[in-house]
């Protein structure tokens, strides 16, 4: 317990390199190789972590501002990610996840129920997050770690059916995404990309990063696509001239590191999935075997980035207007990103369409976090987390997904 608490100390920028270092001595990569493989992903996922915290930064600000402007009032706040990420792993049972989730994706590539093998250890604590709600859910730890254990489970089942979305769109060969932020609203995301293929006339319609750059010139490269977001947002929130000037730097700056960063953590990664396909065609002939990541590689592509920028002002409309919902979304609008990548993919590029969708699931998010909060609140104040002032409950929208939401709401049977 000691070694994995010290592993997750060191944050995912550590963790990953360690992890990915050991997974290239397995797979026979060699040991400088694996080596240097695992300090140029520590790298980029470090410039990605950087460019985030930039996008944060920048969002951050402009949202109070535009909430504040909106006079919106609500009781359940916004506290991020982050903050939910160490408040689940101050759950009594967290560290146990590990090694529960570990076994269950080994067990179910030696079934050949998958083939993904999931290095994102750090993101195990979207399983555990399930895990613990559903333990205060159901008053029972064991409960917990099952449908944590399940959720893992699925993840991977989910990660194989969207991996050819990502090989195609990301022009990333063997790498999968087990990761519920990104796959966690595939039922009704599979749905709607169904019906918008087939409405007459929407169907036609294609905006797409490569249009954009051909109809506007300069103006449709992702750095100027991220200055006049930026601009529109900062106007939006009624800030100074030289908030929004510097907030259209700021996410100008994000759309033009973020592909350079992403790049940087995939030339760290092609050695090890190399070596790891050679070794499945040597031990199961030719047995395909999927890396997965954490969502944030696919970041660098600009129609991403646009998508979930656009649907910031939006999420906060749907927030005032929505029946039903009470969070105030802040820190985790900045997440939006990791939410819509998937089916910004599956909507081949047409930023479009998969605002269209992304509307839908960000009104969905909110429904669902207000839901949850209940939940989240009493893991918080086990973990020790202070609520904040003119809050009576904490949330978030990077877990209020369906996927997340149904587990947590089946569990109640058990309670």
């Amino acid at each position: 317990m000691f070694i994995i608490n010290f592993i997750l100390d060191c944050g995912a920028s550590v963790m990953l390199p360690i992890i990915i270092f050991i997974l290239g001595i397995i797979m026979g990569a060699g040991v400088s190789k694996s080596f240097k493989s695992g300090i140029t992903i520590g790298i980029g996922f470090t410039g990605i972590s950087l460019v985030t915290g930039l996008l944060s930064d920048e969002l951050g600000p402009v949202a109070q501002q535009m909430t504040e402007r909106l006079g919106l009032h609500m009781d359940i706040i916004d506290i991020g990610w982050p903050a939910m990420s160490s408040i689940t792993w101050a759950w009594s049972a967290a560290g146990l996840m590990i090694p529960i989730c570990l076994g269950v994706n080994i067990l179910m590539l030696a079934l050949k129920l998958t083939k993904t093998m999931n290095v994102d250890v750090w993101n195990y604590w979207q399983f555990a997050f399930i895990g613990a709600a559903v333990s205060v859910a159901t008053n029972s730890i064991p409960i917990g770690l099952a449908f944590g254990a399940v959720s893992s489970a699925l993840a991977l089942v989910l990660a194989d059916l969207t991996q050819p979305y990502i090989e195609k769109y990301f022009n990333m060969p063997g790498i999968s995404f087990p990761h519920l932020t990104a796959l966690g609203c595939l039922p009704v995301v599979y749905p709607l990309v169904w019906i918008l293929d087939r409405i007459p006339g929407l169907n036609k319609i294609n905006i797409n990063a490569d249009s954009l750059r051909k109809k506007f010139g300069i103006f449709g490269e992702p750095m100027m696509m991220g200055l006049i977001i930026g601009i529109v947002l900062g106007a939006l929130a009624g800030a100074k001239p030289q908030v929004i000037l510097q907030t259209g730097i700021g996410l100008a700056a994000v759309m033009y590191l973020m592909p350079k960063m992403v790049a940087c953590l995939m030339e760290g990664l092609m050695p090890i999935s190399q070596a790891a396909q050679e070794l499945m065609s040597k031990k199961f002939a030719g047995r395909e075997v999927f890396i997965g990541l954490d969502a944030a590689v696919s970041l660098g592509e600009p129609a991403v980035i646009a998508v979930g920028l656009v649907l910031v002002p939006i999420t906060i409309a749907l927030a005032i207007i929505l029946p039903g919902n009470r969070i105030l979304p802040f820190a985790d609008l900045a997440v939006i990103p990791y939410i819509v990548c998937l089916f910004t993919a599956m909507c081949k590029g047409n930023i479009f369409r998969a605002l269209i969708v992304g509307t839908v699931v960000m009104g969905l998010v909110l429904l669902m976090a207000s839901t949850l909060a209940g939940l989240e609140t009493p893991l918080a104040i086990s973990a020790g987390v202070t609520i904040p002032k003119g809050a009576t409950l904490i949330g978030n929208l990077d877990r209020a997904n369906i996927i997340t939401w149904l587990f947590i709401k089946l569990s109640t049977i058990f309670g």
